[in-house]
């Protein structure tokens, strides 16, 4: 891979970590009263499974909210996307394009369906993989 692809991936890569990380340091700056009340409540009860088909109180909705929101959300693995595709960047390892197109239809649907979000930050990043592993087949003897 040439080093502009790296270039490239490097960027998409940074992107992904940026809004990973942002999105979780977000949530833990307006829901640390929540997240605490993770470890009062023990880890396998932080949020507990409810089929009692009952009302559910604001308290539990909430719980729900800031944990599908936070290390049940996308954020993570998103952090883990952008770490991997960092480390295959730095050993001139192309990605393929269907993950930046996949990448990029998800952030345009996030985006679509939660305007105003930095969902569509993340179509750069799809882009960007797009354009390295283009690059990448173009430049490949053969």
């Amino acid at each position: 891979m040439m080093d502009s692809g790296k270039r490239l991936l490097r960027w998409a890569s940074g992107i992904m970590l940026v809004l990973g990380a942002g999105h979780l340091s977000l949530l833990a700056f307006f829901a640390w009263g929540d997240i605490t009340g993770w470890v009062d409540r023990g880890p396998w009860a932080a949020v507990p499974l409810e089929f009692t088909g009952g009302a559910q109180t604001a308290e539990s909705l909430q719980n729900k909210l800031v944990f599908w929101a936070g290390p049940g959300g996308f954020a993570v693995p998103l952090i883990l996307l952008g770490c991997l595709i960092w480390h295959l960047a730095g050993r001139g390892v192309a990605v393929p394009a269907g993950l930046g197109w996949g990448v990029a239809a998800w952030c345009v649907l996030g985006g679509v369906l939660l305007v105003p979000s930095p969902f569509f930050a993340g179509t750069v990043s799809g882009a960007l993989i797009v354009v390295a592993a283009r690059r990448a087949r173009s430049s490949s003897p053969g």
